[in-house]
């Protein structure tokens, strides 16, 4: 009499869930040791900003006629100015400044250049025409020059200056736009999108925009960088945050009647500009290569 083995049901193997684009970009962009060190600088300015009425160790607006132009010491981690304010209270203050003016500016940019490239590759024709060479002219002016001019234009303040940079970084956009939309609108998908009945407006909205986003988002991080410097250089020439508010190019301004007495009134706000603009450089590259559907 033959022994009769139990069978085992057969369970069927779950396959692995495959990782979506926006998880695959995460890691690629997780492995890239300079992008993660400019998020974290940023992540760093960024909490300095939003907290700094609590991080702040004195009024970044208070004088005082007794600690003038003090050198960095144990009180006055980065000495004092040249009416007794300090430093490092201003540089914390002054990340407001300069990351607002960037954001801001950016999103500026983006409302104004991203639809008008987009109603122009799409439309094409005389649209087209006439879009592409308003930008050409409006690129033909260099930025800094075209950003000075709008300042002056609209006034000095911060608002004014924020406006100035993102109007006068608005091409970019334009013409970074238009040229994703052309290369996307004659995809299989879109073609099928148009041949099933889809308005214009849906094809252009839910089937072209968000596959032309990585490209801007990229330019985005790095048209911050550009930003922030044209908010210090406006405010160096007195068109951008006014004193006594702290801003980072207000305060070289300043401090450039005395790099030979007291330079760490110069060091400072330059080293926290160089670090910003440095880390949304290397963020933006990462990005860049995270973003980038061909990458293995």
């Amino acid at each position: 009499m033959s022994a009769v083995l139990p069978v085992s049901p057969v369970v069927p193997a779950i396959a692995p869930r495959e990782a979506t684009p926006a998880r695959r970009a995460l890691r690629r962009l997780m492995r890239r040791r300079g992008a993660m060190l400019g998020l974290v600088i940023v992540v760093i300015f960024v909490l300095l900003a939003v907290f700094a009425p609590w991080i702040a160790p004195y009024d970044p607006i208070a004088t005082s006629w007794s600690a003038v132009r003090k050198p960095p010491s144990a009180e006055y981690w980065f000495g004092t100015d040249d009416i007794g304010r300090d430093v490092l209270s201003r540089v914390i203050w002054g990340a407001r400044a300069s990351l607002l003016a960037g954001l801001v500016s950016v999103f500026i940019s983006m409302a104004l250049g991203v639809p008008v490239g987009l109603l122009a590759a799409y439309v094409g024709g005389w649209t087209d025409a006439a879009i592409s060479r308003f930008t050409d002219s409006m690129l033909a002016v260099p930025f800094l020059i075209l950003a000075i001019a709008l300042a002056a234009f609209l006034g000095p303040s911060l608002t004014n200056a924020m406006i100035a940079i993102g109007v006068s970084a608005t091409p970019v956009f334009i013409r970074l736009t238009r040229a994703q939309v052309l290369a996307v609108k004659v995809e299989d998908f879109v073609e099928a999108a148009r041949a099933v009945g889809n308005p214009h407006w849906r094809i252009a909205l839910r089937h072209i925009l968000p596959n032309v986003l990585p490209p801007l988002i990229v330019q985005a991080s790095l048209a911050i960088a550009a930003a922030i410097i044209a908010e210090a250089s406006l405010s160096f020439l007195g068109l951008g945050q006014q004193p006594p508010a702290p801003s980072w190019g207000s305060m070289l301004n300043t401090a450039k009647n005395f790099v030979d007495n007291a330079p760490w009134m110069a060091v400072w706000p330059g080293l926290s500009i160089f670090l910003l603009v440095l880390s949304f450089n290397l963020l933006g590259d990462g990005l860049r290569d995270a973003l980038d559907p061909k990458h293995r």
